[in-house]
């Protein structure tokens, strides 16, 4: 006969056999909890996403730093030279390095790294200016040459003159603002004359 052990006790083959009450049933989800349940963490991980989304949203609109148009930014440069102009050398060399600039940065027509004669003669070779404007600005240059390296110690009024003719350069050059077109069929204002 074969004997079972059950916690220290023989038991015989006759009580190993013996019948067990029935467990209880094991409750299954129906389908419609699994759906919930899935429908609920796709809920979940949107409403994740779009507060990870605002959030980065709102920090990138913190750190952007507004674009100044570059014939503004020149206006301002040239304005603050205007406060260099005891100084000839440096008001000179603030002036022409500021239109330098804005050609670069309007033009795309990389002004700062030649010298006078490079950049003109470059210069000439596009039509990114009028002819007008072309002799101007070489004028200007050659002007501001001297004073920054031949040491050519002008008055006021020529300093005034220098600054008037960069500023007319870069208010000529600005880009143009269109003015808004009217829809079709609209009426165009009819001007009273006298």
């Amino acid at each position: 006969m074969i004997q079972a052990t059950n916690a220290g006790r023989h038991l015989t083959a006759t009580e190993t056999n013996v019948l067990r009450d029935i467990k209880p049933p094991v409750e299954i989800p129906n389908g419609w909890f699994w759906i919930l349940c899935a429908i609920g963490a796709v809920v979940v991980a949107g409403l994740l996403f779009l507060a990870w989304r605002y959030w980065k949203q709102k920090q990138q609109a913190a750190m952007v730093v507004p674009v100044i148009p570059p014939h503004v930014r020149a206006k301002q440069k040239l304005e603050q030279a205007l406060g260099l102009i005891g100084d000839p050398r440096e008001f000179c060399i603030c002036v022409s390095d500021t239109i330098r600039l804005y050609l670069e940065e309007r033009f795309d027509f990389h002004a700062p790294d030649r010298t006078t004669e490079e950049f003109l003669y470059e210069l000439q070779a596009t039509d990114l200016l009028t002819r007008d404007q072309k002799e101007s600005l070489a004028d200007f240059l050659k002007r501001c040459d001297l004073v920054k390296f031949a040491k050519y110690e002008p008055r006021e009024a020529e300093l005034r003159d220098l600054h008037g003719s960069a500023l007319r350069l870069v208010e000529e050059t600005e880009p143009v603002v269109n003015a808004p077109v009217q829809a079709p069929g609209a009426q165009q204002p009819v001007e009273a004359t006298p």
